[in-house]
């Protein structure tokens, strides 16, 4: 800041700003903001690439999937509800946030993980394992750092099974389990948003460059163990439909039934720049959709919330989760969930 005289005024010159800096400012000023934003510093191409889900074709894809029928009323909903805390027995399953790189495969990561979670909650956590997003990533698409659709993870572990497997390096395994037949292989990052305590290289940075889809994994990794050292008596499938739902009271009904679904919605510029609080759209375009991973909801302050868990690592957002507004499908993210039916029968062995 700097003070000089006009016409024997005193002025304050201040420095211009940035126009993301203008973008944040202009959203924590708005009327009935109810989340708080912060300059990320990334570039837009590293964001965009993370969006991964092809909407139109994802979108057709769930409509045609059979809907889930529920046996639960309106009225035994309750105003909030937490997978973890509703399966003590597979919270550390659940409560397990991954990082899909700066790789576009959030529609297999998101799949991937409320698959692991089912599976324990119909387990009755006996069986508390992540699967492998290598495996369903690369092995149910030919270049999954491309994208997908959200019915993929759920055809592909029904059809073929998932093995199980959690992430080269990291350091917040389920369980603190190693040893599993095939780890996520691309590296960390920190996906935008403060670097805060995240000690892993930004997007698009050295470390984290734009990756490209490695070979389906056909054997499991060399670091596997016993019992997860096997490729195919590793893999675990359901018999059962793969569901949908769509609604707020529709995709409740399903997590209260069977746990954690996934979803896809659309991304706007503005929440690039998402740090904490309830989510809304405030301002900018389109830049693609992305997958997620529903596992509950709440009332914060009067505003009805859906939680999420996102694929970014869990020191984006609020702890690798974020929350965003429910009801009226805010940026479509109540317009067809997908997950397998509450009364799959799981299996070990392909």
């Amino acid at each position: 800041m700097k003070l000089f005289t006009l016409a024997g005024v005193a002025t304050v010159a201040t420095a211009a700003i940035s126009p993301e800096e203008q973008l944040v400012q202009n959203i924590n000023s708005s009327p009935g903001v109810l989340w708080k934003a912060e300059v990320n510093g990334m570039d837009k191409t590293s964001f965009k690439k993370l969006l991964g889900v092809h909407q139109g074709k994802s979108y057709d894809a769930v409509q045609k999937l059979p809907r889930a029928v529920s046996k639960l009323s309106d009225d035994s909903i309750p105003d909030s509800f937490d997978s973890e805390t509703n399966w003590p027995q597979c919270a550390k399953v659940i409560g397990d946030i991954r990082d899909q790189s700066m790789c576009g495969c959030c529609w297999a990561f998101a799949g991937a993980e409320a698959a692991s979670d089912r599976l324990c909650i119909s387990t009755n956590g006996t069986v508390a394992v992540p699967l492998s997003a290598q495996d369903v990533c690369f092995g149910a698409s030919m270049d999954g750092c491309q994208g997908g659709q959200i019915d993929t993870p759920w055809q592909y572990i029904s059809d073929s099974g998932a093995v199980t497997g959690g992430q080269v390096g990291q350091t917040y395994a389920v369980d603190g389990q190693k040893g599993l037949c095939s780890d996520f292989t691309l590296p960390h990052c920190h996906h935008h948003g403060p670097q805060g305590a995240d000690p892993y290289p930004a997007e698009g940075k050295p470390g984290c460059e734009q990756q490209n889809s490695p070979d389906a994994p056909t054997k499991c990794d060399s670091n596997a163990a016993s019992p997860h050292a096997d490729w195919s008596a590793d893999k675990w499938s359901f018999n059962g439909q793969v569901q949908s739902a769509s609604g707020e009271e529709g995709i409740q009904k399903a997590i209260m039934e069977g746990g954690p679904v996934e979803t896809a919605f659309t991304v706007y510029s503005d929440f690039a720049n998402y740090v904490s609080g309830v989510y809304h759209h405030v301002s900018g375009g389109v830049e693609g959709g992305h997958a997620v991973r529903i596992v509950g909801w709440g009332v914060d302050a009067g505003a009805k919330y859906w939680k999420v868990a996102n694929s970014w690592n869990p020191y984006w957002g609020e702890k690798g989760y974020f929350r965003i507004k429910r009801g009226n499908s805010e940026c479509g993210i109540e317009d067809g969930v997908t997950f397998s039916g509450a009364d799959a029968k799981w299996s070990q062995g392909k």
